[in-house]
């Protein structure tokens, strides 16, 4: 089985061929640039140097945020087309999921993913891998970093934090959890496309038309015309 991923739910742009146990190819930025004109080339490339053709690929994997409005958005999209295009099953991974498992399989506790979501907020969950598989300790949400912080001073285990939006939060979290953390280094910070194809791998698929992103909350201009017209 020959697995396409596609994360196009924050800067970094991933992109990756599973093939069985084997990772085939993968290709990685973390640019601010945009993800709607570069994604389906780097699809297409990568295809092309893997000698893999659109008709041999059996499952699309998708990231389907939290994350950037727009990067969830052309990510879902991108791979809801594909997926009906091919007439093969699509599968959705949380996006903090992925970053979790990119770094938290050997780390003896739990891994708090996140990304910044502004006004002092993080987008992030808790997870934690038992028996080799990741689980989820506490859902994705939508949370101020520092209350966030306190929620976590009375866990027992160590924490391992990782994102690229890191240094944004860290002189909030520090002084809360003081010794009980640990952040992960500069170069576990990208989440891995070959990661989210193993997730999705042996996942059971969705209804194609039915498959909706996970945004958390709505955009800002959603937002906006909610409260303006909410009578």
């Amino acid at each position: 089985m020959k697995v396409l991923a596609i994360d196009t739910s924050n800067y970094v742009l991933g992109v990756a061929v599973l093939d069985g146990d084997q990772v085939i190819g993968e290709y990685i930025t973390n640019l601010k640039k945009n993800h709607s004109v570069r994604a389906m080339p780097a699809i297409d490339a990568l295809l092309k140097d893997c000698d893999v053709k659109p008709k041999d690929i059996s499952k699309i994997v998708v990231a389907k945020g939290p994350g950037s409005y727009t990067g969830v958005r052309i990510g879902v999209t991108l791979a809801k087309t594909l997926a009906w295009t091919l007439n093969i099953p699509i599968v959705g991974i949380s996006s903090l999921e992925v970053l979790a498992a990119s770094t938290g399989r050997y780390f003896q506790g739990v891994v708090s993913p996140l990304f910044d979501a502004r006004r002092g907020q993080i987008y992030t969950g808790l997870y934690q891998y038992k028996r080799g598989l990741i689980e989820t300790v506490k859902n994705d949400q939508l949370i101020q970093s520092q209350d966030w912080a306190h929620q976590l001073v009375s866990l027992e285990s160590p924490i391992l934090f990782v994102g690229n939006d890191l240094s944004i939060h860290r002189s909030i979290i520090e002084p809360i959890l003081k010794e009980k953390f640990i952040f992960a280094e500069i170069t576990e910070h990208n989440p891995r496309p070959s990661e989210l194809a193993l997730l999705g791998r042996d996942r059971e698929g969705e209804e194609v038309h039915s498959f909706v992103p996970n945004y958390i909350r709505l955009a800002e201009a959603e937002a906006k015309w909610l409260e303006e017209n909410k009578n």
